[in-house]
């Protein structure tokens, strides 16, 4: 980037402490709580210097506040998050993919369902930048994705005005509110990736956004079939509390298999196309169970499950077999994981642009 481009941000002068700074960015409501890495002038060059825009190119305005999601305002909230400049070609897909209408980031950011925007990286790009997919891939200990997982929380926060309480009305709340980004583990994938299933090219290095709760475990270390396990799958994803299915009619369901989980069922003969098509017929419900209390009475379903009178048939927690996401994540052992969206979000990717 250079010298002669005029950022438009103010500049503050502080003492050169950690202590002064935090205490400033925390007074101002600039921080997501923890410390941050001062947004130097400098330091947001560096930052914008990864991309090819320009600074003041606004990506949109962001709810619920809608102010103008600049480059050189998401630069500076990466800087702050601790995020290396090469992270930021992810950051701008995402926010970009987030600003999509269909992914409807005003109900995701002012919902009182406990949900925040899981940012799924893929393709080569995930692996230059080091991103994690083994081990506690949604937990702590990889800088790539704990720190964009923060910048796009910083983001929403500074740029799109939630905070908890104003803007952000999450009855309780939940950890990935602080960071919640993931790579998919492509060697461990029996087919193929997810942004080739999502209509992307093997080549391409994506960002796939989707509204997420945390993740919900599936513990099955006794099956040795897909049936097995994906009817363990099945039944963590059809509980009568959960908004997916019983709700809205924008339903999806992200499921996480881990490694193993995901060999099995490949050795049994399955596609991926079967592990959503097997999900969708066996994730469901009684319409007698579902009279019982949770979502029902507020519930918006299309005319064909409306018009429904016998309390034994069983609905789908979505409206088809490709509302039900699969990707491979995790490290050893036999766990995966069903990731419920908030209803009324769609699945939004796009290209990462180096």
């Amino acid at each position: 980037m250079s010298p002669e481009v005029r950022l438009a941000s103010k500049t503050v002068d502080l003492p050169d402490t950690p202590e002064a700074i935090d205490a400033y960015f925390v007074e101002h409501k600039w921080s997501d709580g923890l410390p941050v890495v001062p947004p130097t002038e400098a330091r947001v060059r560096g930052m914008l210097a990864a991309v090819r825009r320009d600074p003041q190119e606004s990506l949109g305005d962001m709810p619920p506040g809608w102010r103008a999601a600049t480059i050189e305002k998401l630069a500076i909230n990466a800087v702050m998050a601790g995020c290396l400049p090469s992270y930021f070609p992810v950051i701008v897909a995402a926010v970009e993919a987030m600003l999509d209408p269909a992914f409807n980031l005003y109900g995701v950011q002012a919902t009182t369902h406990p949900v925040a925007p899981l940012v799924i990286v893929g393709g080569d790009y995930a692996r230059t930048i080091g991103m994690h997919w083994g081990s506690g891939c949604f937990g702590p200990g990889h800088r790539a994705n704990a720190t964009i997982g923060r910048a796009l929380r910083v983001i929403l926060l500074n740029v799109g005005g939630a905070w908890p309480g104003h803007g952000d009305m999450a009855t309780q709340g939940q950890p990935s509110k602080y960071s919640y980004a993931v790579a998919e583990s492509e060697p461990d994938t029996p087919w193929e990736p997810l942004r080739v299933a999502l209509g992307f090219r093997p080549e391409d290095s994506t960002v796939t956004v989707f509204g997420a709760e945390g993740p919900h475990n599936v513990n099955d270390h006794v099956s040795t079939t897909a049936a097995g396990i994906l009817t363990n799958c099945c039944s963590v994803m059809t509980t009568l509390g959960s908004n997916v299915g019983w709700y809205m009619s924008q339903s999806q369901a992200l499921l996480v298999l881990g490694p193993e989980h995901a060999a099995t069922i490949a050795r049994s003969g399955f596609s991926r196309r079967d592990v959503q098509e097997f999900c969708f017929n066996h994730a469901r419900m009684a319409l007698r169970e579902l009279r019982l209390g949770g979502m029902y009475g507020i519930h918006e379903w299309p005319a064909w499950m409306n018009a429904i009178q016998d309390e034994d048939v069983r609905l789908p927690i979505v409206l088809s077999p490709e509302d039900i996401l699969v990707m491979v994540a995790g490290g050893p052992g036999k766990h995966s994981a069903v990731v419920p969206n908030c209803t009324f979000s769609r699945t939004v990717t796009r290209r990462i642009t180096i």
